[in-house]
């Protein structure tokens, strides 16, 4: 079976936009350096053909090379195995994963008999913080490894099923929002692959995802393929944590980068992907300090990275079911549960859980969510539209990034919109550049009326209507983004009586504090004294990444106010 996707990485064939930045990625560390990072490691010897890591388990921590060589190689959960390059004295092994233990996504083997520094993922990042420079040095080889093995995308689990599959895409926006690698096995080309399905006993349009440590899981939950790739544990959590974060947006992820890096321990949890829906805007050009724009993966990755870097342990997708706020224990701890049964025990709760994407009132909606309806629009959707015409719902700055987005790709991308016009919503910015693509097509005073196609094949066809004539129009368009705001996501706070307003959305300080027990109106804290609301699921809020992160920074020094309260 071939994947769909690029070849691998192989010795010095890297990706192209990573072949000016080969020394960034892979550093010739000098003797003084290797001295430095030796007070973080253990000297370990390897006999020849000893493995070091294996792809699927979880990363042992940072190989610094002193003797011998390693040879480090790809290998997908079909067995398939590619040697990437052979590593020797003054080069290390390791990538993202490895700031926290979690599964590696390569092999490595001592080629001859070998001598490395074994840095565990506590040490590394230790050093990272001790050593700033060479931390800085190897952080962003970290990341540029992580980038080439998404690229390469030769490791991680294979996908195989219909390539545009329904199944198939849900499971690949989940990888590819979390920045994991993968590669898709198309069953309709692939007699092999075909038959795998067949042997499994999987329906039309199902997906077979085979790990790296060769489990096989038919039509998974994100959940369940979070769990086979190590993204998520399965043990009990006893340990207390200082902060736990409920939400991986900006704010949360803030929230996390500030408090870790200030000596507290952190967890963060998130249901879906880090980034949130800032993660899925195709280009950010608002955000300060970035005059050419970037894309909300990217400023979400490196924040996702940052935050592990000071040692934030962060879940996904891990899903809070409830919060208990009843203080129990010396400690006073407040409890988080998760939709597994685990209890996460915490002396604060940041709730930063965002919003989810608003439904609009259209006749089975829900039936082509995944199979032609999305509510974001990343590079895989694009690719999808190309050369095709989609409709987009909606006139806030999202709506406006994702069009000029797809436009790009797209033949012509119809945007509709309910007002008459886009002035009242969105950034002037905006709507100068949709102003000034020739294939965007505002329609005013326009709903959404109906969705045509069959659960199998997706939507095939949209029916829209202009509310000033009541004149309808059907066309044949397969794909529909939406992008008409979002309600919090407060329904598991039910059980402890946070107080929200109207619309759902957190109440804090002075909005709240009549209704908290010791009257306070601390800022970003709820009326439950030691829970607060930051960014988008805040009341009040200003619905932009750049509050979002500032409300992340400013909760911090609330939370040691609190902790020194508590104990």
């Amino acid at each position: 079976m071939k994947p769909t996707d690029p070849e691998p990485i192989a010795g010095d064939d890297l990706p192209g936009t990573l072949t000016s930045r080969r020394k960034q990625m892979f550093p010739q560390l000098t003797d003084a350096e290797i001295a430095r990072i030796s007070r973080f490691g253990t000297q370990r010897r390897y006999a020849r053909g000893e493995r070091l890591l294996a792809a699927g388990e979880p990363s042992p921590g940072m190989f610094v090379v002193l003797k011998g060589s390693v040879l480090i190689s790809q290998r997908d959960g079909l067995g398939h195995v590619v040697p990437i390059a052979s590593r020797g004295p003054g080069q290390f092994i390791a990538e993202v994963a490895t700031l926290s233990g979690r599964h590696a996504l390569v092999d490595g083997y001592a080629e001859e008999s070998a001598e490395a520094l074994l840095v565990v993922p506590e040490q590394l990042r230790a050093l990272i913080i001790a050593e700033a420079d060479l931390g800085e040095r190897i952080v962003r080889a970290l990341i540029l490894r992580r980038v080439g093995l998404i690229e390469a995308g030769g490791s991680g689990p294979v996908l195989i099923g219909k390539s545009q599959s329904p199944e198939v895409l849900r499971l690949q926006t989940f990888l590819k929002r979390n920045g994991y690698p993968h590669h898709v096995v198309d069953a309709e080309h692939d007699d092999a692959a075909a038959a795998m399905l067949e042997q499994y006993g999987a329906s039309k349009g199902a997906v077979l995802v085979i790990c790296p440590s060769s489990s096989v899981l038919l039509n998974p939950s994100e959940e369940a393929l979070g769990r086979c790739l190590g993204m998520l544990d399965t043990s009990s959590r006893d340990e207390l944590f200082d902060v736990t974060v409920v939400g991986a947006g900006p704010a949360g992820l803030a929230t996390a980068v500030y408090a870790a890096s200030e000596g507290l321990r952190v967890v963060v949890l998130d249901c879906r992907s880090f980034g949130g829906q800032a993660g899925a805007s195709a280009r950010i050009e608002n955000y300060l300090g970035f005059p050419t724009g970037i894309s909300g993966q990217a400023l979400a990755g490196r924040a996702f990275v940052q935050a592990q870097k000071f040692g934030a342990e962060i879940l996904i997708p891990a899903q809070a079911a409830a919060l208990a706020c009843t203080r129990k224990g010396p400690d006073g701890e407040l409890t988080v549960t998760l939709s597994d049964g685990r209890k996460m025990r915490s002396r604060t709760v940041v709730i930063a859980s965002g919003a989810r994407y608003r439904r609009p009132d259209v006749p089975h909606l829900a039936e082509f969510e995944g199979r032609g309806v999305w509510y974001w629009a990343s590079a895989l959707e694009a690719k999808m539209c190309s050369g095709s015409e989609v409709a987009l719902v909606g006139g806030g700055n999202s709506a406006g990034q994702a069009a000029v987005f797809l436009a790009q790709h797209a033949s012509s991308v119809h945007v509709l919109v309910r007002g008459q016009g886009l002035a009242t919503s969105m950034s002037r910015y905006l709507i100068d550049r949709i102003d000034a693509t020739p294939n965007i097509e505002l329609h005013p005073h326009t709903e959404l009326t109906l969705l045509h196609g069959d659960r199998d094949e997706g939507l095939s066809s949209v029916t829209w209507r202009d509310t000033r004539t009541d004149l309808e129009e059907h066309r044949p368009i397969r794909n529909v983004f939406l992008f008409v705001g979002a309600d919090p996501e407060t329904d598991w706070l039910d059980s402890c009586g946070v107080a929200r307003d109207a619309h759902g959305f957190v109440l804090t300080g002075n909005a709240c504090a009549i209704d908290a027990p010791d009257g306070s109106s601390t800022p970003l804290e709820s009326n439950v004294p030691g829970v607060f609301a930051v960014g988008d699921v805040r009341s009040g809020s200003v619905k932009r990444v750049g509050a979002a992160i500032g409300e992340g920074a400013a909760v911090v020094p609330l939370i040691h106010q609190r902790l020194a309260v508590v104990t």
